[in-house]
């Protein structure tokens, strides 16, 4: 088997790109929002970049990097550090599929993510769901560290526990 590629998302990956996020939702509950839609929310207003895991030709991991918005991982940040929202981004969106887990695809992304967030002297944050473990530790050896926690909220009005985090540097 060969080797999964880290890359821009290009427009001809959101079929896959999709089709992964549902495979995902469907083993790990997670995204909690976007699965009705997830083209659409896989490339929304709010991205700033985006890159998928690569396996052959068949999408298998996806993350991005958002536009600060009014969530509490931000505010922590702003609270914390004293720096402006525009100074900040949001690593979100990433998912690997079940099969492609023992690639270190995830780590892989997440690092693609994290050098566009030094490149564009932005510090990343995130809020991850407390039933996402291996998430979390996967964040923790990659140096973020814990912000504080709040809920995540989604659908009509549904929320769910999560940890804030924040890159180790800018």
């Amino acid at each position: 088997m060969s080797p999964t590629i880290i890359r821009p998302i290009e427009n001809s990956d959101l079929v896959g790109a999709a089709a992964a996020l549902i495979d995902v939702h469907s083993t790990d509950g997670y995204p909690v929002e976007g699965v009705e839609e997830p083209e659409a929310w896989l490339c929304s207003a709010d991205v700033m970049a985006a890159w998928v895991g690569d396996l052959e030709g068949t999408i298998v991991g996806h993350v991005a990097v958002m536009h600060a918005r009014d969530e509490d991982a931000v505010s922590m940040w702003m609270q914390r550090s004293g720096e402006e929202k525009s100074q900040i981004a949001v690593l979100a969106r990433l998912f690997v599929t079940k099969g492609a887990r023992t690639h270190a695809v995830g780590e892989r992304l997440m690092r693609a993510a994290m050098a566009y967030g030094r490149e564009c002297e932005l510090r990343l944050v995130l809020d991850v769901m407390t039933k996402d473990i291996a998430a979390m530790r996967l964040y923790e050896r990659l140096g973020w560290f814990e912000i504080g926690k709040t809920s995540h909220p989604y659908g009509r009005g549904q929320s769910i526990e999560a940890v804030c985090y924040a890159a180790p540097e800018a």
